[in-house]
């Protein structure tokens, strides 16, 4: 809706943990009039969903669901573009920091998180890849595989970069070195467009057939 509209009022941006580059605020709507020109669509799917409203009618669930499950992937791909910049990071980091004589990379524990991170990566981008194929070829989402790569994808995020800061040690929680931003970042794909539990119970209801509360 354009700026000055009637019944139309914003607040202050609010200061976020991650994302900040994203500004995010709380809007009010009080008896707002939205004009023709801000109609997204056409008006004649418009008009038919509000004689559906009016009727008391409401839109499938199934419908609802699926395009619930159509965006997923889409949010997955992007927590996946976080864990593998921290992943990426931490791993030329480990290559040339030399401790003892010797790059960290050669500690086991040091190759053994860089060697989770890169297979949890790929794993949550294959899920990305084949709820986007679905997606895109409207194959049915019979076990909630939308669900599935955003799930996957998000805490996979949140775990790559807090192990991308773990091998940077106290490098890693500098501002010199961007996994701090990732790892504070990453947070947010475990709760926006419905947090990781949301995910569970979509994923259990689709291979239970049971309405799990």
């Amino acid at each position: 809706m354009p700026p000055g509209t009637r019944g139309l009022a914003g607040t202050r941006k609010l200061k976020k943990l991650g994302l900040r580059a994203s500004h995010t605020a709380d809007v009010f709507l009080d008896d707002v009039r939205v004009p023709g020109s801000c109609l997204l669509g056409d008006k004649e799917s418009l008009d038919r969903r509000l004689a559906r409203a009016r009727e008391g009618q409401r839109a499938t669930k199934q419908a609802a669901m699926r395009t619930f499950e159509l965006s997923r992937p889409a949010v997955g791909a992007q927590a996946i573009g976080i864990a593998r910049a921290a992943y990426e990071y931490a791993l030329e980091y480990a290559k040339n920091r030399v401790q003892f004589g010797r790059p960290i990379i050669e500690n086991q524990a040091v190759a053994f998180a860089l060697a989770d991170m890169r297979t949890e990566i790929d794993a949550a981008r294959l899920l990305v890849w084949r709820a986007a194929w679905m997606g895109r070829n409207e194959r049915p989402f019979g076990a909630g595989e939308g669900s599935m790569s955003k799930l996957k994808a998000g805490e996979v995020a949140v775990s790559v970069t807090e192990k991308a800061v773990q091998i940077l040690g106290g490098a890693g929680y500098l501002r010199e070195h961007p996994v701090e931003r990732m790892f504070r970042d990453a947070k947010i794909y475990t709760i926006f467009e419905g947090t990781s539990e949301i995910q569970r119970l979509v994923i259990a209801r689709a291979i239970s057939g049971v309405q799990i509360r």
